[in-house]
């Protein structure tokens, strides 16, 4: 018989991970690492649903073992092959019945099989509390160009502890950030992979995390994480103009020139239509150092106008000709420096 267990006891297993939801339920958004393997497809769920709201509970059970019957040694088989040790958790959207049919078939086939009380559904309910849990942040800020992801990274491979935004999100936060990235989440599945990192962090010990707007590309960051990031402490890197345009060209040269323009048409009201012009007639003629700089009187602009918006000073680390490791190691410097003696009756800061 299946073992039923907590989504803390779930989570916290190593055991193979399938989702037995149907396959656009999976791919709306789904447990970080699971794998889909549907007991319906998404045309005989709608029938199964249908069924019951019209028929019942009866007709519609009746109805999902004709449907998933003549899938049952196909499931078998996959599970096999995803599973070779035959042990596995599963959930299915509310922890009933789709789960408890395939948790039958694969102990029936010899399975040691574990499902998550609540399922999917208990799965989210713990993702929004879990982003609503407090956690020490120090947030990394900085104009466009002055290479915050290659230092939040370096952060990373230092020891320290880091959200990566635009990472999950498939995306670098500006009208220019999806050329180059694969497809964004969803911002629900966007939300799950936030979730699994957030539970995963030390409290004790601060978390880096990329200054965004609410929104990174089509990703909404939940209200929760948000409002903690908006009371964090904020650091701000500094490069030198030619530093910045520089990395814009390595990041964004390669990209197709059709897409460099589509993407400032969609600015061109706020970058002003002779500017945005300019900028469009540059990137024709392969001029991207004096597109991009002209781009930037924009990000610049409106940079500026979130700080004043913020009513606060923050702290600026210069890393001009600095490595990402050496900007890094500069910056938890100076945050540990800032933090400590802003709190003297605490013990200090650990930033590893």
């Amino acid at each position: 018989m299946s073992k039923s267990l907590s989504i803390q006891a779930f989570l916290a297993s190593t055991k193979v991970l399938l989702d037995v939801r149907s396959p656009s339920e999976y791919a709306q958004a789904h447990l970080p690492g699971a794998l889909n393997l549907p007991l319906f497809g998404d045309d005989q769920r709608a029938q199964v649903g249908t069924c019951y709201k019209q028929q019942g509970r009866d007709a519609a059970v009746e109805l999902g073992f004709e449907l998933a019957g003549p899938r049952f040694v196909d499931l078998l088989r996959q599970a096999k092959t995803l599973a070779p040790d035959r042990q596995v958790r599963l959930h299915c959207w509310r922890g009933g019945m789709r789960s408890e049919a395939v948790a039958w078939v694969l102990e029936m086939g010899g399975f040691e099989v574990c499902t998550l009380v609540g399922g999917y559904k208990a799965f989210r309910r713990w993702v929004r509390t879990t982003l609503a849990t407090p956690k020490l942040i120090f947030v990394l800020g900085g104009m466009t160009g002055t290479r915050k992801t290659d230092i939040l990274h370096a952060l990373a491979a230092l020891g320290s502890q880091v959200l990566d935004l635009e990472g999950h999100a498939n995306h670098r936060g500006s009208s220019y950030g999806a050329l180059g990235m694969p497809p964004q989440p969803s911002t629900e599945q966007f939300e799950n992979l936030l979730a699994i990192d957030w539970a995963g962090f030390d409290a004790e010990r601060p978390v880096w995390i990329e200054a965004e707007s609410r929104r990174v590309g089509t990703c909404r960051v939940a209200d929760e994480l948000f409002s903690q990031m908006e009371a964090a402490p904020t650091l701000a890197v500094t490069r030198p103009l030619a530093e910045r345009l520089d990395y814009l060209v390595e990041i964004y040269g390669s990209a197709e020139r059709s897409g460099l323009i589509e993407a400032t048409e969609r600015i061109r009201k706020r970058l002003g239509g002779k500017r945005t012009q300019q900028a469009i007639a540059l990137m024709e003629s392969g001029q991207l150092h004096e597109a991009f700089e002209i781009l930037l009187t924009y990000y610049d602009r409106a940079y500026t106008h979130d700080l004043e918006r913020r009513q606060q000073e923050i702290p600026t680390v210069d890393v001009g000709g600095l490595s990402a490791i050496a900007a890094a190691q500069k910056l938890r410097t100076k945050a540990h420096r800032l933090f400590n003696q802003s709190q003297p009756q605490t013990a200090e800061l650990s930033l590893t």
